[in-house]
C-alpha cells in the first residue's frame, strides 16, 4: 500500500517524494525519465530531452565537474521539468527539489552546494537551444541570457532510447574516472 507522495520509478521501485533515499535512486531510472522530458514543456521545434541536456553540460565542463554537469537536472526525473517562470509560483516546490537533489546528488558522491561553473555552462546549453531549438519570433530577449554565447556547433536533437544510452553511458564512463 502507498502512504504518502510516492511515484513509481521505470525500474519498478517507489520514490517518495518528501522523505527521499539515495536507495531509490539509480542511473537508469534518471536515464529513463530524463530521456522522455522535453526541455521547454514542450514548447521548442522538436523533442529535446532533458537528459541530452544533461549530458551536453557534462561535456561543456572540465573533467572534475563532468558528474556535476550530468546530474545537474537530474532531480527533474522525479519532479519533471517545471518550467522557471512556474516555479516562482509554487513556494513549496522549491523546498521539495533542493531534498530530491541533495538525495540524487549524495548517491552519485556530489557534495553540494553545487559548483558556479555548471550554471553557466547550463546558460551556454540555453543559449544554445534557444537558437537552435525554439520558433524564431520577435519579442523581448530572454534576460538571463544577456551577455551568454551559445556553442559554435549546431544542436540536434537525439530520439529518446538514444538520449537514455548515451546518458548511462556518460554515467559509467564518469564513474569509472571517479574510480580510477
Amino acid at each position: 500500500m502507498i502512504c504518502g507522495p510516492q511515484i513509481q520509478t521505470a525500474s519498478g521501485k517507489y520514490f517518495d517524494l518528501l522523505t527521499p533515499h539515495p536507495s531509490t535512486v539509480n542511473v537508469y531510472d534518471i536515464a529513463a525519465a530524463l530521456s522522455k522530458i522535453c526541455r521547454f514543456t514542450g514548447h521548442c521545434n522538436s523533442f529535446y530531452s532533458v537528459a541530452q541536456h544533461s549530458v551536453m553540460v557534462s561535456f561543456l565542463v572540465g573533467p572534475q565537474l563532468a558528474r556535476w554537469g550530468l546530474f545537474h537536472d537530474a532531480a527533474e526525473a522525479y519532479l519533471g521539468d517545471v518550467a522557471t517562470p512556474l516555479k516562482q509560483l509554487l513556494p513549496d516546490y522549491k523546498a521539495i527539489e533542493e531534498r530530491v537533489e541533495h538525495v540524487v546528488w549524495r548517491k552519485f558522491g556530489l557534495e553540494p552546494p553545487m559548483p558556479p561553473q555548471i550554471k553557466v555552462a547550463d546558460l551556454i546549453m540555453l543559449a544554445t537551444e534557444k537558437r537552435d531549438l525554439m520558433p524564431q519570433v520577435d519579442g523581448p530577449a530572454w534576460a538571463v541570457l544577456d551577455g551568454v554565447a551559445p556553442m559554435q556547433a549546431r544542436l540536434y536533437p537525439w530520439n529518446p532510447d538514444f538520449a537514455e544510452q548515451m546518458f548511462i553511458e556518460r554515467a559509467s564512463e564518469l564513474t569509472e574516472r571517479k574510480a580510477a
